[in-house]
């Protein structure tokens, strides 16, 4: 069996959700790690476990990760990680995967599914094994407990229920 680890400094971990459902707030957890495991060449049997410290979120506007931290969304005092553990890791076809397993987030758990891409692996020039993916998927952030919700004076949505999800991701064979 081989184990990896991220690199964080060339991963990264993002998510979109609509404002107003007009335009697209973006943010990223600066803080994350995560681990594989596998013993197939092509990964195919690779067991993936992830986790972010949430007070590490940042969408460029402080007023907003506050609130982000705060009880309306993540709630960081009493849930201070996110994280997933994978369930499958399914070839589809040629470099494309299907990333099952349960997310975990404000106490909440529920499966979820994510597609991603293998890009392949490379020695860098330290001579350390890197294989380096893209991960994306969507959730519902209302099943997660994730409830704020607020209402323009014209009927407008200010915050949508569905997060998009991104991951670049590159492992380092240890």
């Amino acid at each position: 069996m081989n184990t990896y680890s991220i690199d964080p400094m060339h991963s990264e971990v993002s998510f979109k959700v609509k404002h107003l459902m007009i335009s697209t707030v973006t943010g990223n957890f600066a803080k994350f790690n995560a681990n594989m495991q596998a013993a197939n060449e092509d990964l195919s049997d690779a067991k993936i476990s992830f986790e972010a410290d949430i007070d590490s979120v940042n969408t460029s506007n402080e007023q907003r990760d506050g609130h982000l931290k705060g009880a309306d969304f993540f709630d960081s005092a009493n849930h201070p990680k996110l994280s997933f553990v994978s369930t499958s890791f399914t070839k589809k076809d040629g470099s494309n995967y299907v990333l099952e397993g349960n997310l975990s987030l404000r106490g909440n758990t529920k499966p979820i599914k994510m597609d991603v891409e293998y890009f392949g692996k490379m020695t860098d020039f330290y001579g350390n094994e890197k294989h380096g993916f893209e991960i994306s998927g969507k959730i519902s952030r209302k099943e997660f407990g994730l409830e704020w919700s607020a209402v323009t004076e014209a009927g407008g949505v200010v915050v949508s229920d569905e997060v998009k999800l991104h991951v670049n991701a590159q492992f380092q064979k240890n």
